[in-house]
């Protein structure tokens, strides 16, 4: 049996790697010179169960319009004349409803802790080295009512499994001492110590580099135009490269191709209600390492993740939905970089900053598709939104086990399954 692979970022290669693993053949191909240089090239580094309160919950639509009107907010909703967004955006306000938040919340948490276990699993049997650091991450809120907001969703995740403790100042700063010049301005913090941080770029390429030895084959430089198709099945996959054009074809296909799935799907009449949430991040040199963090940061308020990757600062966050252009908004730059330096004034080199941008395929609910899609022969593993690198490990393991006909361990509404 043989699977093409259409995606290349970390949640691409770990569906090859489990496939591979399962015996399967298996082609990647992706429009990129190598892996990992799309929405997983700069990411905020964190494998966050603990972050699994959707954006879509009741005090959301309140909090957006507060800040259609201001440019550094931390969710930028643009209005376009793009039918995709509008329907994305009523779909987002149909999920703010408290209940539709607590089931999210139990899909996010259940697939996540799932990942992380895969994670640590392919660790240990790959010897994968990717600066990553097994130290939690703090929750930190510098408002006493995003704090008292998060109470309640703690909760909810530490009932699921994801022990998501509520801690004061004093004891964040005993986790991580680099919070202590503001400790003063902390309304309290979640602690979850199995979270885990690293950079996806460099798990990326070197999971690539160990599929491809395994026999995976990689076809880059690759554009997937479209499809040739039957009415419930794929017959193989349109693709350009060097101005020549070919057919590829296989058994089964994976589409994995982030927030561009959504515009392929519509090609074949399947309407992923994904969109593109323009993400920013931030990567300074450590200045001073008794100033700088080790344990990974969120600033809930401000929707900002700090990582510690090796002897570099990566500070990711906000979102803008505002179509696929990946153009550096230089107000929301200086934005992050201001809150930075505000907090930890001597963890980093702020003004050496070296700034990135990526579409991260958001659903409304935070929920990613993955399982089968109606042609019996395409599966999906895409729309995982903020949480891809979190999601990667456990996404691959699950979908390979659907693509042989077994239901998967993990507790998650996939599609196509009954």
């Amino acid at each position: 049996m043989h699977v093409l692979v259409m995606g290349a970022g970390v949640v691409g290669i770990t569906s090859a790697w489990y496939l591979r693993k399962a015996g399967y053949d298996v082609t990647v191909v992706d429009r990129q010179s190598k892996a990992g240089l799309e929405t997983s090239f700069a990411n905020g580094g964190q494998i966050s169960v603990s972050h699994a309160e959707p954006w879509a919950n009741p005090s959301a639509p309140l909090k957006v319009l507060k800040w259609l009107s201001q440019p550094e907010a931390p969710l930028l909703f643009k209005p376009r004349l793009d039918p995709a967004q509008w329907r994305w955006a009523i779909s987002f306000l149909s999920q703010c409803t408290a209940s539709k938040a607590a089931y999210n919340i139990r899909q996010m948490v259940n697939l996540g802790t799932y990942s992380r276990s895969c994670l640590q699993a392919l660790r240990d049997e790959t010897g994968i080295q990717y600066d990553q650091l097994s130290k939690g991450i703090l929750h930190f809120y510098t408002s006493h009512s995003e704090f008292e907001a998060a109470l309640e969703p703690s909760r909810l995740m530490r009932e699921l499994g994801c022990d998501r403790q509520v801690v004061d100042a004093n004891q964040a700063v005993e986790l991580e001492p680099a919070l202590a010049p503001f400790k003063h301005r902390i309304a309290g913090a979640t602690y979850t110590s199995e979270d885990e941080s690293g950079d996806a770029r460099k798990f990326t390429q070197a999971l690539a580099a160990q599929a491809e030895a395994a026999g995976v084959e990689f076809r880059y430089s690759t554009d997937i135009l479209g499809f040739d198709h039957t009415r419930d099945r794929i017959l193989g996959v349109h693709t350009l490269k060097d101005g020549l054009h070919e057919t590829l074809r296989a058994d089964s296909y994976v589409l994995s191709l982030g927030s561009f799935s959504a515009i392929l799907a519509r090609q074949l009449g399947l309407p992923l209600n994904i969109y593109p949430a323009k993400g920013y991040s931030i990567t300074v040199p450590v200045k001073n390492e008794d100033a700088a963090y080790e344990v990974s940061l969120t600033d809930d308020e401000y929707k900002l993740v700090y990582s510690r990757l090796g002897d570099r600062l990566r500070i990711a966050g906000t979102a803008e939905l505002n179509g696929y252009s990946r153009d550096l908004n230089p107000a929301r730059c200086r934005a992050i970089v201001r809150r930075c330096a505000e907090l930890m004034p001597d963890a980093g080199y702020w003004d050496d900053a070296s700034y990135w941008t990526g579409l991260r395929p958001a659903t409304p609910s935070n929920v990613p598709y993955i399982g089968r899609s109606h042609y019996g022969n395409l599966f999906l593993n895409t729309g995982h939104g903020t949480l891809g690198w979190t999601h990667s490990c456990g996404s691959g393991s699950a979908l390979a086990e659907i693509v042989q006909g077994r239901r998967p361990e993990v507790d998650f509404a996939f599609t196509g399954l009954a």
